[in-house]
């Protein structure tokens, strides 16, 4: 039996915000208490070797503080983030719902994170993970979309050194107009910014960094194939796909299947895998990173098998915990 379950029914009555938070304490403190687990093969992407496919998604550890039990679990890499230049409060409570009936997740959580320097501190005296270490990008929520690129370089800049790779969210459901960065010219000036800096900093530093683009999975075929033109003419690296949906159709019935935000876990996860389906068409040799709606070892292998070279978890972790990690690793073997 997954131990894990014996937990689960005292977590689940707490708040699903404090519970989280008790459970990412614990981690922090006693990163001990994580099951040490491995599996899986090595695999080059993006200039990089990862010792395996399976990561952990942008958002469970949003400030650095876990990074020695994530890496403990045999995870392959570790995206740390949402982060943003200046420490923010993030939306108003209650912002995270459960919907167990589902296997889902709504959250508004608004990007609340300590902000870029604090997370660098953090990252610069936890002991150096075996995992790959990324860093998720935001903008602050009082940033307007025009000056979006000036917050993108600042945690590019500060984040630099540290990281192993890079990743730009514009698609998070939950900082309004963010997503309108998807799209046409706003995008490419962007993009084409992050780029530049990208290519400065390489030269100045003698480090490459890789920087990929985490997109929404609420786009039309067109919005989604202009937005992959422009990702591939800007030389970006790569792309993580998907963030959390709002279409909440599937879980209409519930109490909270109408709460505003993203939705996430199991009712997200064809979309998800059909979406990479699309990117791989139009896109054959772009590194692709899956998320969303991993919440087993066979729907890890269904990414694999549309097209992603690596994969993400986290509502499945709320869910299934450890044990989800141990299943995934060993299907990679």
């Amino acid at each position: 039996m997954n131990p894990y379950y014996l937990a689960r029914p005292l977590l689940f009555r707490l708040d699903p915000e404090k519970a989280h938070d008790l459970a990412l304490g614990m981690l922090t403190r006693f990163p001990t208490i994580m099951p040490k687990m491995q599996g899986g093969q090595p695999v080059e992407l993006l200039g990089l070797t990862f010792p395996n496919r399976l990561g952990l998604a942008a958002g469970l550890d949003k400030n650095g503080v876990a990074i020695s039990a994530f890496d403990r679990s045999g995870l392959g890499f570790i995206e740390i983030g949402t982060v943003t230049p200046r420490p923010q409060p993030g939306n108003d409570r209650p912002r995270l719902y459960r919907l167990p009936e589902h296997q889902a997740v709504i959250n508004r959580m608004g990007f609340n994170n300590d902000g870029i320097d604090a997370l660098i501190e953090r990252v610069i005296v936890t002991p150096r993970p075996r995992a790959i270490l990324g860093i998720n990008l935001g903008k602050n929520k009082n940033t307007p979309n025009e000056q979006a690129l000036d917050d993108y370089l600042i945690g590019i800049q500060k984040a630099w050194a540290h990281a192993d790779y890079l990743a730009i969210n514009i698609s998070s459901p939950n900082t309004a107009g963010l997503r309108d960065l998807q799209h046409g010219a706003a995008l490419r000036t962007l993009l084409t910014g992050i780029k530049s800096e990208q290519q400065r900093l390489a030269a100045s530093t003698q480090k490459h960094v890789p920087i990929v683009v985490k997109i929404a999975p609420d786009l039309d075929d067109d919005a989604l194939n202009d937005l992959l033109d422009t990702i591939a003419a800007c030389g970006i690296d790569g792309i993580i796909a998907t963030n959390t949906t709002l279409d909440k159709s599937a879980v209409a019935s519930h109490p909270h299947g109408s709460e505003q935000g993203g939705l996430s876990g199991a009712p997200l996860t064809a979309h998800a895998t059909a979406i990479l389906t699309k990117i791989r068409t139009r896109l054959p040799n772009i590194p692709l990173i899956a998320a969303g709606g991993v919440m087993n070892a066979a729907d890890m292998q269904a990414k694999l098998d549309a097209g992603a070279d690596l994969v993400q978890i986290y509502t499945g972790l709320i869910y299934h915990g450890p044990q989800l990690i141990r299943d995934c690793l060993r299907q990679l073997g």
